[in-house]
This record gives C-alpha cells, sequence and structure tokens, in this order.
C-alpha cells in the first residue's frame, strides 16, 4: 500500500498535525519524533488526551530534519545544530534586508 504524502504548502495550510501526521508527513516513526522532540528539533503542543500535535513551524523543521538525515547523513544532534545556524541566517538576512543591505 502506497503512504499518502503531504506536500509542503498543504502542512503551511493546516493549523496543526498529530503525531501520527507527522510521521506520516515525514515517512518516518514515533521513536524518530519523540528523537526531534528531545534534541529541541520540534516542541510539541500537547492535544487532547496524551496525544501530542505539532504547529505548521514544527512540521517544517521536522520535514528539513528529515531531508538532512537522509540526504547528508546527518545526526541528530547536528541536525538541531544545523536547522537553529539555518533559522538565524535567515532572521540575518530579513534584518540586512531592512536595511537594503542584503544581496
Amino acid at each position: 500500500m502506497k503512504k499518502a504524502k503531504m506536500h509542503k504548502d498543504e502542512a503551511e495550510t493546516l493549523d496543526e498535525l498529530t503525531l501520527h501526521e507527522l510521521c506520516r508527513f515525514c515517512d518516518a516513526d514515533e521513536a524518530w519524533v519523540v528523537q526531534l522532540i528531545q534534541h529541541g528539533v520540534v516542541e510539541p503542543r500537547q492535544a487532547s488526551g496524551s496525544e501530542y500535535s505539532f504547529s505548521h513551524i514544527s512540521v517544517l523543521r521536522a520535514k528539513k530534519a528529515r531531508r538532512l538525515e537522509r540526504d547528508l547523513g546527518v545526526n541528530m544532534p547536528g541536525i538541531a545544530l544545523a536547522l537553529d545556524l539555518l533559522e538565524e541566517r535567515d532572521h540575518l538576512r530579513r534584518m540586512l534586508g531592512r536595511f537594503g543591505l542584503a544581496s
């Protein structure tokens, strides 16, 4: 049976995904998502009962994390560091853009 896949734009339109939906979106198991949580890559919100839910920001971070792991073989601590550095770079570029200094 072929797994259903969501595209990036579909994830952005969703308010939040459950743990199961995030696993399906990233083609990963729950243990991998738990590692993301433990390393601070994503921050879950508590949904009804004991089920986690994830904002679209966390969904996009998880998808980037999966690509870093799959395409570059980056381990979980490296993924956390890389995503933080990429976000900092994007923030600095936005700041430079406000001053007309971005390239």
